[in-house]
This record gives C-alpha cells, structure tokens and sequence, in this order.
C-alpha cells in the first residue's frame, strides 16, 4: 500500500508502529496511543510531558514553528512546556546562514514561552531538497496533574478557539506568496494570512482552559485540520461526536486561499486552534475566560455516548464526520508548485 503524503493512516500506526515499542518500562504512563498528543512518563511526585513533531513544507520560519508546534502539544495537557531538543537536518546547497536563521528562530521562540534548548543535532543530509526540523518538548507538573486528548466524557461540549486553517494559511500565503498575487489576490489580505503566523501557540489557550475547570480533554489540531484532530480526539477517547459546521470559524483570509487552492479549510493543518472538551456546566466560563484575554473561543459541538457515531450537521442535515486521508496544505503544494 502506497502512503499518503503527511501522517501515517491510523491503520498503520495501529498494525505496525504500535506493535514495535522497545521494552516496556513501569515510569511510562501513556505511550504511543492513537489521538494523544505526547507521552507521560512519572518520574517521583511529578509528571514529564514529553511531545515530538517534525516541521516539513514550511521553510521561512521553520525553527519558530519547530518550537511553537511542540510547546503546543505539552499546553494541550494544561502544562506548561518547559525545555526543546531539535535535530536539524539540512540540504546540501545549505550554508552557515540557514543555520543561523534557523538557531536564532528558536532562541527567540523558545525565550517567548520561558522554554530552555538543552541539546540536539545538526547535520547536511544527502538528497534533501529543503530543511526539516524535528523538534521535541519536555514540560513538567505534579504527578496526575494534567489532562490528555482522551478524556472527553459523553455530554462534554467541543470548544474551539481562534479559526481553521491557521497554519496552513500562513504557510500558504508565505510559500506560494508569488502564485497568489499573480492570480489578483491582494497584498493587505496576503500580508495579514502571513502574519497568521503569530497566533500559532496555544500555550496560553490551554493553560487558561485548564486553570479555569471543568475540561476533561485537550487537542492540538495539526495535521488533517480540524476534522482530523476531531477524529483524533474521539479516538482517543472512544467516543462519538456531533459536530456543527456553521459554528467553526473559517477566517476570511482563509476562505479565500482554500477557494483559490479549492481545498477544505477544516482539512487544513491547524495549529494555532485549540479544541477543548469541556464539562457542559464549565463551557460558558471557558469560553468567557478566553475571550477576556482576547483569544477567540466558540462551541462547535459535544462528544456523545456511542463511539461510531461521528456525525457533521451542515445546512441543517446531518451527514457523516468527514475523516481527512491527507492535509489540504499537501494538496495545495504539490499541484501549485
């Protein structure tokens, strides 16, 4: 079977990665699992939360995002992150300034979310074409003080903060920036998708929420957007889920790159979105405290009891949860080179 570009299918991860996990040891509390965001690993009275993503397809800022994209996953079990470790692996053509470029990117990431680079790797990698960052972040917090991806109970509801798509906009908007204003899109509107770019953490979304109580699950939508990382979640945490579309914000600038690449938005690589399960007497609050701090939150749906039922409420009919097979960034990319 031949892959496609991006994640793994869950089907193999399910067949063959999970199957090949080294030795098993009694420290390590959650492993490799389906949906979840990183590892937990007790070590004494506390917890490490350790999470890994590499940053492909994305090459102006990739040390900003390599740091960013892993902070995130730590945030999305209310912890904060607290040390990064890269491998950096480089084209031949590369030269001492992608180097620079890439290092100082971190630097200043990781300064901004109070993060400590403890260690990694750098090498010139025969036959790559642009560089990828593999990035790995380490938080720490009080033994069983955290949430995962799989906790949602049935009856919680499903917040979403900020919109969709917001990494996929940014990176659109930077990498086929030429194609785009060839085509009449114009400056304002590509100059605010690039800036997209600043709202890709969710460190503070998710410390915020999990402060405020009452959320039983987190989840940082990457890969396969937010329907992905919906699936993800109910997944992990073997539920259904009802999800309404006309309550997930899609920004304008969004809407008009999917429409000119004419992919889905909700397929599009989402960080920068957090989704949040939530006791429903907890929902308001959260979503109250968030806005207070001036990041966007809305409700979009609730987790429900049988696990197969995945359901996408669109013009008032309901229809099955779409599952993405491969990220609408990929799509764009590779037809509009």
């Amino acid at each position: 079977m031949k892959l496609p570009l991006g994640k793994v299918p869950v089907e193999v991860l399910n067949e063959i990665v999970f199957k090949n996990l080294g030795a098993k040891r009694e420290e390590v509390v959650i492993g490799p699992s389906t949906g979840f965001d990183g590892a937990v690993i007790d070590i004494g009275d506390n917890s490490l939360i350790v999470s890994m993503d590499p940053i492909t397809g994305a090459v102006e800022r990739i040390g900003w995002l390599a740091v960013n994209v892993n902070a995130n996953d730590v945030a999305t079990f209310g912890v904060k992150p607290a040390f990064f470790l890269s491998c950096i692996l480089l084209p031949e053509k590369a030269d001492q300034q992608i180097v620079g470029l890439i290092c100082s990117q971190m630097n200043e990431a990781s300064k901004n979310l109070g993060v400590a680079i403890i260690g990694g790797h750098c090498e010139v990698t025969p036959g790559l074409v642009e560089p990828i960052v593999v990035g790995c972040v380490i938080g720490i917090t009080d033994k069983n003080d955290y949430v995962t991806a799989g906790g949602a109970k049935p009856g919680d509801k499903l917040i979403l903060t900020k919109s969709a798509g917001i990494e996929g906009t940014a990176i659109l908007a930077t990498e086929r920036y030429d194609l785009l204003r060839k085509m009449g899109m114009s400056e304002e509107l590509l100059r605010s998708a690039k800036n997209f770019f600043n709202q890709i953490s969710v460190v503070r979304d998710g410390i915020l929420a999990y402060k405020t109580g009452g959320v039983n699950a987190m989840h940082d939508p990457t890969e396969g957007g937010i329907l992905g990382g919906i699936h993800e979640m109910a997944d992990a945490s073997k539920l259904g889920v009802k999800v309404f579309a006309d309550k997930i914000p899609v920004a304008e600038e969004t809407r008009k790159i999917c429409s000119f690449f004419k992919i889905d938005p909700l397929n599009l690589i989402s960080s920068g979105a957090m989704l949040i399960s939530a006791k429903s007497s907890f929902a308001e609050k959260i979503v109250k405290t968030l806005k207070a701090e001036k990041i966007e939150a809305s409700v979009i749906g609730e987790f429900i009891n049988a696990k197969d039922e995945r359901l996408f409420v669109q013009n008032g009919s309901e229809k099955p949860l779409p599952r993405p097979e491969c990220d609408s960034l990929w799509i764009a990319l590779t037809k509009y080179k």
